[in-house]
């Protein structure tokens, strides 16, 4: 399709070869995008926007939006997403609320219609986050987590590694990683199975994380002494829920409502 005539291409704005734009979709200045990207109609790719390339944008989205926040004062910041991601209609995606700092999307992510990502958030590699999900500000999505639709994320929260977290989902806490989360607000389920055999985890590593997680959020145990017996199993990914868990500050969601 290449640059439809209705498009609108800043002098600005540096395409890379293949680049193409629909009707009436907007590609400001100072935005980069890499080869093969796919500007669909109506969509606004705003200054300070830089893409990796094969990415998809359909109708409508937003990328590189003003921070929604009180304390924004114009100055130059920026939204960096990877290459070969999907991003579906009507999301919205805002640049870093600080001077110099980027809102940073990995890359082979599904962004469903109507995401919203706030400022200054990170998101992994291929994660996947369905229609109507929201994302407050410095939230951290780590690597092929899975977010249901409707989840509303608190800003400083975090979502582990290969989590999922269920529909409708509030978190006020982090979810764990390899983890289901679920509830309003939200509960840690169990281990997201499905989701670890086809990353590719191997039975013996599920049953440590089956029995980490059991120590965890099953057996009433103190928090200090339940992470020293995750830890002495030995399993590296047991070892990265321990840390996860150490390095939490705004706590992780628990099981049967409660919260540590």
């Amino acid at each position: 399709m290449g640059i439809h005539p209705t498009a609108v291409v800043a002098p600005g704005a540096c395409l890379g070869s293949g680049v193409t734009a629909g009707p009436h979709s907007v590609i400001e200045d100072d935005t980069v995008l890499g080869d093969g990207c796919e500007i669909r109609a109506h969509a606004v790719v705003k200054r300070y926007t830089e893409m990796g390339p094969g990415n998809v944008v359909h109708e409508g989205a937003v990328l590189g939006g003003e921070p929604q926040d009180l304390s924004f004062d114009g100055s130059p910041s920026r939204l960096v997403i990877g290459a070969r991601n999907r991003i579906r209609e009507a999301v919205t995606i805002h640049r870093s609320v600080r001077a110099g700092q980027a809102t940073v999307v990995g890359s082979d992510c599904f962004i469903m219609g109507c995401v919203h990502i706030a400022h200054d958030c990170h998101v992994g590699d291929r994660v996947i986050m369905a229609n109507n999900t929201a994302l407050a500000g410095h939230v951290r999505i780590d690597e092929g987590a899975f977010l249901s639709g409707g989840v509303v994320v608190h800003q400083f929260c975090r979502v582990g590694r290969l989590a999922m977290v269920g529909g409708n989902t509030k978190l006020t806490q982090d979810a764990l990683p390899f983890v289901i989360t679920d509830g309003h607000p939200g509960r840690a389920l169990g281990l997201n199975a499905v989701g670890l055999r086809r990353a590719g985890i191997g039975r013996d590593q599920r049953l440590a994380l089956k029995e980490a997680f059991r120590l965890l959020v099953r057996s009433a145990l103190p928090l200090e002494t339940a992470l020293d017996r995750m830890t002495a199993i030995g399993d590296p990914l047991v070892d990265e829920m321990t840390a996860f868990v150490r390095t939490s500050q705004r706590g992780f969601a628990h099981a049967a409502g409660g919260q540590v």
